[in-house]
């Protein structure tokens, strides 16, 4: 064959990737035409491939032209998660399409590659390593009638990779093919249980018109209009391809332990469901259309807190599992040499208040969008209140899962404040029954505490926790759930300094807290907090400020990467991604962000929210281009 061929020693950056699923897992395909993060059959499985946390030896599948100067051109086919590479090479032209098949009942990756012109020599290679690279497959040729085929199975995993003929070098298996114009190559690979009949062959043809309709069709009932649009549907096209199609849960994102802080320690598991990112998804969904999905989503968020109040947590497995223990894996080198590689999360076990104020939100944000409230959902709902009244003065974590001791957060007690709120709400405005006296009353005695104990007079703005002089991000939520108006003027000094302490670099980017104060329990630092940053673009959209929101949107969309996924986290100093990807909170901030823009310029019609009225209490109003927090 002709051309030169290079096996890649390390995975290429973070925002070289492309997701493809089929809502139940996810792979990563990045820009070198190698899938190097798999779990299969579930978005927390043991890794299928895991080249991203280590180099092609962790295992990879790889398939691309041997020209080494080949140039390649990716797109997503129009709202779906069908990717499309077109390869250019000095003899000719190929496009690659990838997807996970949707309805398929499998777990299944497809690379149909389609010669546009001339002929193209291409290359596969593939390295199985189940169980995080723990486990080397024994892999053996079962081609039959319907072609060649590779399997290989380890322990309670098997492979079945049909449709190339692959041979066997050195611990890994190559596939060799030239392509011509009009000629087409199918190379399916499913995973399945070692103890069952490998799956009959798949229809590609069929796969992939059924999966480019179903993305179709859930991307029709998209509502979204406004300057950043294609941003929006992109991210909710994500969002619901991290969504379980059974279970309803999200997780946060599709990989593990890519680090905050490239060479350090800040490597965390988040292919779990937090409530936090719950709550925003269920008002996401609905705003947008979405009923149906937020009806599910509400079913699983029902499920995962049912039982006592005291056993809450602030995230679950998938299914709503509640042990995540946490532990290293020492096999695996991480990316970009960052070790620990975690799986589990130990933040599960933690402490923290403010996830009762989430749920309670969201669920309220649910009634006053249509979704109707039944018996057994407000029973709950009032058990949590119940534990609430018990144990609210407790300190906790926060929300950023601090791994210090607890401290009293003033966001942390702000959606505690929502949490009671929207109690009261729920019976002043749908009739529900509580106590809505004792509910007032407590609700107007964590107010005073927080002007109390969490304003810091000398300074002008609200303090991180009670026992600080430091800002955090997570305070811009305090309009958002109504505690004050955004143009208050406390709310003004927070976020003045806010700019102040936690911007970095000349685009307005914003930390979600000093790491340099040390109390978080972790050594190193972290770079600028997407979703912090989409909150810092609502608060300017919301107090007046259009033209900031809309340049920092601008940055903060411009982020994304050529088929616009955000991660966690980015180095402003080189453009960089940072953090698991991709992120739902980064994607659900967005959609909230560009809402409020559409907002703040009168092309949202009928958007509910809650405004907060001097005495403390709020009231829902609809109106035409409402400013959040601002009274109509």
């Amino acid at each position: 064959m002709g051309g030169r061929w290079f096996d890649r020693c390390m995975p290429q950056r973070i925002e070289d990737h492309a997701i493809i699923g089929d809502c139940y897992s996810a792979a990563l395909v990045d820009r070198a035409g190698t899938i190097d993060w798999a779990c299969l059959p579930r978005f927390d499985s043991p890794s299928t491939f895991a080249a991203l946390l280590g180099d092609e030896h962790d295992g990879h599948w790889t398939l691309r032209p041997t020209d080494a100067e080949a140039r390649a051109e990716r797109h997503y086919a129009p709202d779906s998660l069908v990717l499309r590479t077109v390869w250019t090479t000095a003899t000719g032209v190929v496009e690659v399409t990838e997807f996970m098949p949707i309805d398929a009942h499998r777990a299944s990756i497809v690379r149909r590659v389609r010669g546009l012109r001339g002929s193209v020599d291409l290359r596969q290679t593939l390295r199985i390593r189940f169980d995080y690279a723990r486990a080397l497959p024994w892999v053996r040729q079962v081609g039959d009638d319907d072609g060649p085929a590779l399997l290989a199975t380890a322990g309670p995993d098997s492979v079945l990779v049909r449709g190339s003929r692959f041979h066997a070098d050195d611990h890994r298996h190559v596939a060799d093919a030239t392509v011509h114009d009009g000629d087409v190559i199918d190379t399916v690979l499913t995973w399945y249980p070692s103890h069952r009949e490998p799956p009959e062959p798949l229809d590609v043809d069929q796969a992939l018109t059924r999966t480019i309709d179903w993305w179709h069709d859930w991307s029709g009932k998209t509502q979204v209009e406004g300057p950043y649009a294609d941003a929006t549907r992109q991210s909710l096209l994500f969002l619901r391809a991290m969504t379980h199609a059974e279970t309803g849960g999200v997780v946060a994102a599709v990989t593990t332990s890519l680090p905050e802080d490239p060479g350090g320690e800040r490597n965390w598991d988040y292919r779990y469901v937090w409530l936090r990112d719950a709550s925003l998804a269920l008002a996401s969904l609905i705003a947008h259309g979405y009923q149906d999905e937020a009806k599910h989503w509400r079913r699983w968020l029902l499920r995962a807190i049912a039982g006592d109040p005291a056993d809450v947590q602030i995230m679950y497995g998938i299914a709503g599992e509640r042990e995540l223990p946490e532990r290293e894996l020492d096999e695996l080198p991480g990316y970009l040499g960052s070790k620990p590689v975690r799986i589990g999360n130990g933040a599960y076990t933690q402490y923290q208040g403010d996830v009762f104020g989430e749920v309670l939100a969201a669920l309220h944000d649910a009634r006053e969008l249509g979704l109707e409230e039944n018996a057994d959902s407000w029973a709950l709902q009032r058990a949590l209140l119940g534990y609430v009244e018990q144990h609210w003065k407790e300190p906790d974590n926060g929300i950023w899962e601090m791994r210090g001791p607890r401290r009293s957060f003033t966001h942390s007690r702000a959606m505690i404040w929502a949490a009671f709120d929207r109690g009261v709400a729920a019976v002043e405005e749908f009739g529900l029954e509580g106590p809505v006296d004792r509910w007032r009353q407590l609700r107007d005695a964590v107010r005073a505490e927080i002007d109390e104990h969490g304003w810091n007079a000398e300074r002008g703005a609200f303090r991180q926790h009670y026992d600080t002089d430091e800002v955090d991000a997570s305070l811009l939520v305090l309009p958002q759930i109504g505690y004050c108006k955004a143009d208050d003027p406390r709310m003004l000094g927070t976020v003045a300094a806010i700019e102040h302490d936690l911007r970095v670099g000349d685009d307005g980017l914003i930390l979600r807290y000093r790491t340099s104060s040390g109390f978080d329990g972790l050594r190193g630092s972290e770079h600028p907090f997407l979703a912090c940053s989409f909150w810092l673009v609502e608060q300017y959209a919301a107090s007046g400020r259009i033209e900031d929101a809309e340049r920092l949107m601008d940055v903060l969309v411009g982020a994304a990467n050529d088929v616009g996924m955000l991660s966690e986290e980015i180095d402003v100093a080189t453009g960089h991604h940072i953090g698991n990807t991709p992120q739902a909170l980064s994607h659900l901030t967005l959609v909230s962000a560009s809402d409020a823009i559409n907002r703040a310029r009168g092309k949202a019609a009928g958007h509910r929210t809650r405004v907060s009225q001097r005495d403390g209490s709020t009231r829902s109003v609809t109106g035409e281009g409402e400013q959040a927090g601002t009274p109509a």
